[in-house]
């Protein structure tokens, strides 16, 4: 899918300098930035990262629910 994002001409040229002193195109730099993004606020990128975030939150107790029940004394 394509979406025009628009730059000021500064934020460009940085962009462009930035992409050839890493051998990169725009495409991947956005690509990259985007996915930093997604990471951040703890939205899974891909399939493996959301079967990942999946499982850990599986492995976890829940919070706030049951209480154990007392251990009873033998009569």
């Amino acid at each position: 899918m394509r979406k025009l994002i628009g730059f000021d001409d500064d934020t460009f040229d940085k962009l462009k300098q930035l992409a050839r002193d890493r051998m990169a195109t725009i495409q991947e730099l956005a690509d990259e930035a985007f996915a930093d993004l997604l990471k951040k606020h703890g939205i899974p990128v891909d399939l493996k990262d959301a079967l990942r975030k999946s499982a850990v939150l599986t492995k976890q107790p829940a919070k706030g629910g049951a209480r154990e029940s007392p251990t009873r004394k033998p009569r």
